[in-house]
């Protein structure tokens, strides 16, 4: 039996993810140094992110992780295909705590979101962040369902990176 847990988001969780979406930030305002993002606030904390939509659009869901009961992280899924075609879902934001990461519960968690959500998928992935896109790589090929995976390099007004699209079958 799988250790972890994969949870809608209810609205009063808003709070958490908005507190992980913190430590998120600031693990990645590495990928943005000589930019102005990611840059901290004079009360010591990076902008908040816009959560409000993810209880609101029905496109959108929020995501809370768990590891035997614990808190890891989080996941926000929409439907915005940075490819410019269709897609069921996409991972927008995908976290996993330090702590966790590297033990298998990040591709666990990532695969089971996968599985609860079958059909169409996209993952962008910053062009600087070249290990989440040997994680996403992995995490997609060692899906059991995972067919007609296929990456692109894009680079316009709309995103700079690479694009994995692939699509989850149903299980039979």
């Amino acid at each position: 039996m799988s250790s972890i847990e994969i949870a809608a988001a209810r609205p009063e969780e808003k709070t958490t993810i908005a507190n992980l979406m913190q430590l998120y930030t600031h693990d990645f305002s590495e990928q943005w140094a000589g930019q102005e993002r990611g840059e901290l606030q004079d009360d010591g904390r990076f902008p908040e992110y816009r959560l409000d939509d993810y209880w609101r659009d029905q496109a959108r869901i929020p995501l809370l992780l768990k590891r035997d009961g614990r808190l890891i992280g989080f996941a926000l899924l929409n439907a915005q295909a940075y490819s410019g075609r269709a897609v069921g879902r996409n991972m927008a934001e995908f976290f996993i705590v330090r702590k966790h990461r590297r033990s298998g519960a990040g591709t666990e968690a990532a695969q089971a979101i996968f599985g609860r959500y079958p059909g169409q998928w996209e993952t962008a992935v910053m062009r600087s962040n070249t290990s989440a896109l040997a994680f996403w790589r992995k995490a997609i090929a060692g899906h059991p369902h995972a067919v007609e995976i296929e990456e692109s390099d894009v680079s316009d007004n709309k995103w700079n990176g690479p694009i994995i699209r692939f699509r989850i079958s149903p299980p039979e």
